[in-house]
């Protein structure tokens, strides 16, 4: 965020205590002193407010980055989400454009409870006008957000909150991350693992697992959920045969649903030699019990379990 606002004075940030707290999850640290007030901007506690304001700004020829406390406050700001900064833009003839980015830090595994960790990046992907990504890396968190400032439409990033502390290496600069590129994390013959966020990080490690046993999984990180890269996706499961889509969120009418029926509808169909398999959240509210919490969202030993089961013919 820093390297766009010395490099664009339009750049700027809004969002509840981000200022001198530093943000919820401390992402903004000390940009408020370094870029002052009339940057980066403490909004009262007022979602559907703030984001009506970031919109606005929007329109006038800024770039807000609007941050959220926790993704699951997006539910107080869809009208401006959803209504607005999805449809200005078609509304108005492309006379206008909605260089927004709003980022939600979201996910489950703090101890959070129901209201504070969702996984509802689903319920965005499912509108026009927006695009959604999902970064698992600290090489992609970065490359993606300067890639969203950057792009004229409405940019949301869901960032997962376990992810926060995860080190990796991250080049010096300016560079930017494709918003509608998936990318091949681990190469594999056997069947492949299309995941998202931190669930790329756990299918990475069942992967390693199932080699032990002689399989090898091809590991897949979406990245991006709107647009989805199908092609990345179709070309992987024409050399498996299978797939099994892993992610965080409910597993009725969540992302891998979109993956699978985009895959049912594609030549990769005839490729494949057993049924495409979803493993998701549990359809219930997030428990604020930490085992119960790690029982409600799929864990390395579940995307073990279903992979051997796909790949030794057993769904």
């Amino acid at each position: 965020m820093a390297l766009a606002m010395e490099a664009d004075p339009r750049v700027i940030l809004m969002g509840e205590d981000i200022g001198t707290y530093g943000g919820a999850f401390q992402v903004t640290g000390d940009l408020i002193h370094r870029f002052g007030e009339d940057r980066v901007m403490d909004t009262p506690i007022s979602e559907l407010g703030g984001a009506g304001v970031a919109v606005g700004a929007a329109l006038t020829g800024l770039r807000p980055i609007f941050e959220f406390q926790f993704s699951d406050f997006a539910t107080l700001a869809m009208e401006q989400i959803v209504n607005q900064a999805a449809k200005l833009r078609y509304m108005l003839g492309g006379a206008v454009s909605v260089p927004l980015v709003m980022r939600f830090p979201a996910g489950s595994g703090t101890g959070a409870a129901a209201q504070h960790s969702q996984s509802l990046e689903a319920w965005l992907a499912h509108v026009p006008g927006l695009k959604v990504v999902q970064p698992a890396t600290p090489y992609d968190a970065k490359g993606l957000l300067l890639a969203a400032i950057a792009d004229p439409d409405p940019v949301m990033i869901f960032e997962h909150k376990l992810l926060y502390k995860m080190k990796g290496a991250v080049p010096e600069g300016h560079y930017t991350v494709p918003l509608d590129k998936a990318e091949i994390r681990r190469a594999g013959r056997d069947l492949t693992i299309v995941a998202t966020s931190i669930m790329v990080h756990r299918a990475l490690d069942a992967a390693a697992a199932l080699a032990e046993e002689g399989i090898e999984a091809e590991v897949i990180d979406l990245r991006s959920l709107r647009p989805i890269d199908t092609a990345t996706i179709v070309q992987s499961v024409k050399r498996t045969h299978r797939l099994l889509c892993v992610y965080e969120g409910v597993k009725t009418l969540g992302i891998g649903a979109e993956v699978s029926a985009a895959i049912a509808e594609s030549e990769a169909f005839d490729f494949l030699d057993a049924p495409i398999a979803r493993l998701g959240g549990a359809e219930a509210p997030l428990p604020y019990n930490p085992e119960l919490e790690k029982a409600s969202v799929p864990q390395v030993p579940d995307i073990i379990v279903s992979a051997l089961a796909l790949a030794q013919g057993r769904l």
